[in-house]
């Protein structure tokens, strides 16, 4: 059975190289860098003592640096398991979770005929290219000589040329042999019911054949030479090869690239590809003359964990980053996110090396910001925040902006950022350091203005995180109450049992929930007892229940912690939403801190057993991790002393 090349490439896309290469090798600890998908291993394929097998998830590949061995998912399965192509397919299928494509005697026919559109778009594109360097072909030269584009870029590119002829193309293919019909299907020739006679789609441009991600031409962008022409820019239909939102120019090229090492980026246009090609940048790719679309960020992401985004230097160029970065926000994750560079006003990438050379794009790249960071610029540049009002709206902002992140772990990391951002920029006001008495951005990662091309910039205390300190023992997040209880698992209970929809949203994680303190396992107990009576959707019924056994004062003693500590979102009064951003804060670093907890005991044990300089090293990595989380919890206890919510309590 012959596999649809999207098939296969999608089940390559979903299942990580090293999930299958992992069931059959032992991963080494201290060359392999898991996080970055980055992996080694004593070769399967021939004996060896030091690792020299590797693989990376991001490229999809695999290579033995001592027998040479290469190749994918189902070169590994056939070559080592002795699989049939067929059988190694259904294996990554499988892993994938997506069902196996039915025999489809139409689609195989379908399949043909787009084998065979690719050979007419061969044959246009060599039309094309011969018109270029043809007598009618003499102005478009002109013009790409203009631009600064050699002779062998336009080869490079396979540039062309379509006459001022509503026939010369038609004609030449009908010529050779090509039905009507499949010209047509090309989207070639303007046709239809409401067109008598079918005609040449381009006409007098200057032509770039696009082609897919294994380099064959699907459709073609035309650059207009008439000065009174419609459109200045021009791209094929959508036809049976070619949809331009899937689509992305110069792909094929720019991944091959980018296997080399670095990353991908994004422009506006055909020529700024070519150019920035030219001068050196051949890792370059853009959308076909409208906004980056989701299939296309995909596109990104396949190549490169965080492409650069680059977009001009004007109103219009901060428009579309803050539009992309919208865009991308949902879907970006741990290793899966974006970079965005503005470059000068006025400036395009191929106007920057034209005048400046490939150094000044390069330098623009370096200063290529986070995601973060441009939408604390938009939210922030040239606002002026004096009231209470204006502050609660710009955390209001943030907020919604990171709850619309879908992967958990990364959106608490966002809301993290977003509050120590926060804590620098009304610091002073608040008695903190770098803030402003006027209620302008103070401190770091703050943007010039609200001017085109605004740049980012860091001031302050922007590189690292806030240092831990004699306060942080004091923190009441930290530290315990004198009922021997944190402040973190009192917050939990007190989440759940004021605001019940908290319980059955995080229902595996109630249920499971680890806590050290005695008193507090007694009203976790009650909660559970409330759920499984049916009465865990109502608050009084949830108290009720925890009075039947017996756990009243337990409970009061648990509000009164909360108060103290001004804690005020675990409490009744607080909204929904405000529970919920606390619950989810104190259940994650609970979790990390009985995890870290169960692992620092074990490190310990395992240096007093055995006093190695690796365990004495793993030891110092989890004491770190613990005060991260420390750290982590300070910083949530002062976000929200100095919002100046604990007046709520």
């Amino acid at each position: 059975m012959r596999f649809p090349p999207a098939f296969l490439d999608e089940i390559r896309d979903r299942v990580p190289i090293s999930s299958v290469i992992g069931q059959r090798v032992a991963w080494d600890r201290k060359k392999t860098n898991a996080p970055r998908g980055d992996y080694w291993a004593c070769c399967p394929f021939h004996g060896e003592k030091s690792p020299s097998f590797h693989c990376e998830d991001k490229k999809g590949r695999y290579h033995c640096f001592g027998c040479s061995v290469s190749g994918d998912h189902f070169k590994f399965l056939t070559e080592l398991d002795g699989m049939s192509f067929p059988e190694a397919v259904e294996r990554i299928a499988d892993m994938a979770g997506v069902p196996m494509p039915v025999r489809d005697a139409q689609e195989e026919r379908r399949e043909k005929e787009r084998a065979s559109l690719t050979e007419i778009m061969e044959m246009a594109t060599a039309f094309f290219q011969e018109r270029l360097q043809g007598p009618e072909g003499a102005k478009a030269r002109a013009y790409l000589r203009d631009r600064g584009l050699t002779p062998a870029t336009q080869q490079s590119f396979r540039l062309g040329y379509a006459p001022d002829s509503r026939n010369a193309l038609k004609e030449h293919l009908a010529a050779k042999g090509v039905p009507k019909a499949d010209i047509e299907a090309c989207g070639l020739v303007r046709h239809g019911d409401d067109v008598p006679v079918s005609y040449d789609w381009f006409r007098d441009r200057i032509m770039f054949p696009i082609p897919d991600s294994r380099g064959k031409i699907i459709a073609f962008g035309g650059r207009a030479l008439a000065a009174d022409a419609l459109a200045k820019y021009m791209n094929s239909p959508d036809t049976e090869l070619f949809h331009k939102g899937n689509v992305l120019y110069n792909f094929a090229r720019a991944r091959k690239a980018v296997a080399k090492g670095g990353t991908v980026i994004a422009v506006e246009g055909y020529m700024d590809v070519i150019a920035l090609a030219q001068a050196g940048f051949e890792n370059v790719v853009a959308p076909l003359g409208t906004a980056l679309t989701e299939n296309q960020l995909e596109l990104l992401w396949r190549m490169a964990g965080e492409p650069v985004l680059c977009f001009d230097g004007d109103q219009a160029g901060l428009k579309a980053a803050w539009r992309a970065a919208d865009m991308a926000l949902p879907a970006v994750q741990a290793g899966r996110s974006v970079r965005f560079a503005l470059l000068p006003e006025g400036k395009d990438p191929d106007d920057l090396v034209k005048a400046e050379g490939p150094d000044a794009f390069g330098a623009v790249l370096s200063e290529a910001r986070p995601l973060a960071d441009l939408l604390w610029m938009r939210e922030t540049a040239g606002g002026i925040f004096d009231t209470p009002e204006r502050r609660a709206e710009l955390e209001k902002t943030l907020r919604e902006l990171t709850s619309r992140i879908r992967d958990e772990s990364l959106r608490y990391h966002y809301q993290q950022e977003m509050r120590e951002r926060v804590l620098s920029f009304f610091g002073a006001r608040q008695g903190y350091p770098g803030g402003r008495q006027d209620g302008r951005p103070g401190g770091r990662f703050q943007g010039k203005g609200s001017a085109p091309g605004g740049q980012f910039a860091r001031g302050g205390n922007a590189g690292g995180r806030t240092a831990i300190t004699e306060s942080l023992g004091r923190s009441a997040l930290v530290k315990r109450g004198s009922e021997g209880m944190s402040v973190r698992e009192a917050t939990i209970i007190a989440a759940l049992v004021n605001h019940p929809a908290l319980i059955d949203e995080n229902f595996a994680h109630v249920e499971f929930l680890d806590l050290a303190n005695t008193d507090l396992k007694r009203l976790h107990a009650a909660i559970l007892d409330a759920m499984a009576h049916d009465m865990a959707n109502d608050r009084n019924a949830v108290i009720a229940t925890i009075e039947r056994a017996g756990c009243g004062e337990i409970w009061a003693r648990v509000v009164a912690l909360i108060k103290r500590a001004r804690q005020w979102p675990a409490l009744e009064t607080a909204g929904l939403d405000d529970a919920r951003d606390a619950f989810s804060q104190a259940l994650h670093l609970q979790r990390s801190a009985r995890t870290l907890h169960k692992e620092l005991k074990q490190a310990e044990a395992a240096l007093a057993s055995d006093p190695t300089d690796e365990n004495y090293r793993h030891l110092v990595e989890i004491q770190a991790q613990f005060r991260d989380v420390q750290a982590t919890e300070a910083l949530i206890e002062g976000f929200g002393v100095s919002s100046g919510r604990a007046g709520r309590v």
